[in-house]
């Protein structure tokens, strides 16, 4: 059974990735501060981490830091409510191994973890996602189209991905709005469409179709 650290200083959000992962057979351990992280991870009895990058005390950067100067390879994925492609870059170049942006959706964060965890041997990532000439990078969280490679905010990163991975596939507003938004949204917002306007100007808008009273649909 896998052990994960859950480094996160808000008692909602700690509480709420502890219950999804012991509920999907995980043993977990959560710390509130950097500190107290850095010093159970030294420990190398944690098969991966969740990291926030914002804690009290030491932040995750410098418990990252910390753990990869000690050659650890522990899995990482970083947590956080900082929205930028600069933060983004920095952690997965400080040694992260993913990057989610708060909020999330937990079945998101399951998927990784149990991407993170799963054997060497078996089949490789897929780390940029494909539809027709669009493109999107898993890793630098950008997109590319004919015309040249366009960067995402966290949000519109989030809602790409969606669509790239049921491509042709009808996606309600509420669908989109518990992947992007996950645990804090508000089922009556416009604000799908707002980002789904957004998102348009920059890839085409021709590529995400709405298909009235339903949502909306990446390709044919």
């Amino acid at each position: 059974m896998s052990k994960i650290l859950i480094a996160e200083d808000e008692t909602r959000i700690a509480a709420f990735i502890e219950k999804g992962l012991r509920a999907n057979g995980f043993t977990t351990t959560v710390v509130g501060d950097g500190d107290t992280a850095q010093d159970y991870l030294l420990t190398g009895d944690f098969d991966l981490v969740v990291l926030d990058l914002g804690l009290p005390g030491k932040d995750g950067f410098s418990v990252l830091r910390a753990v990869r100067a000690q050659h650890m390879t522990v899995p990482v994925i970083i947590l956080t409510a900082r929205d930028g492609v600069h933060d983004t870059v920095a952690g997965l170049e400080g040694g992260a191994d993913d990057y989610m942006t708060k909020p999330f959706r937990f079945e998101e964060l399951l998927a990784r973890v149990r991407l993170r965890l799963r054997p060497v041997d078996r089949v490789p990532e897929v780390t940029v996602l494909r539809d027709g000439e669009l493109s999107l990078d898993l890793r630098t969280r950008r997109a590319q189209v004919p015309n040249g490679t366009v960067d995402l905010t966290a949000r519109e990163f989030a809602m790409l991905e969606l669509f790239l991975r049921h491509s042709g596939q009808v996606l309600s507003r509420e669908q989109i709005l518990s992947h992007v938004w996950g645990y804090d949204f508000d089922p009556g917002s416009n604000v799908v469409d707002v980002y789904v306007r957004a998102l348009r100007r920059k890839i085409g808008a021709e590529r995400i179709t709405t298909v009235r009273g339903m949502g909306y649909r990446l390709g044919t």
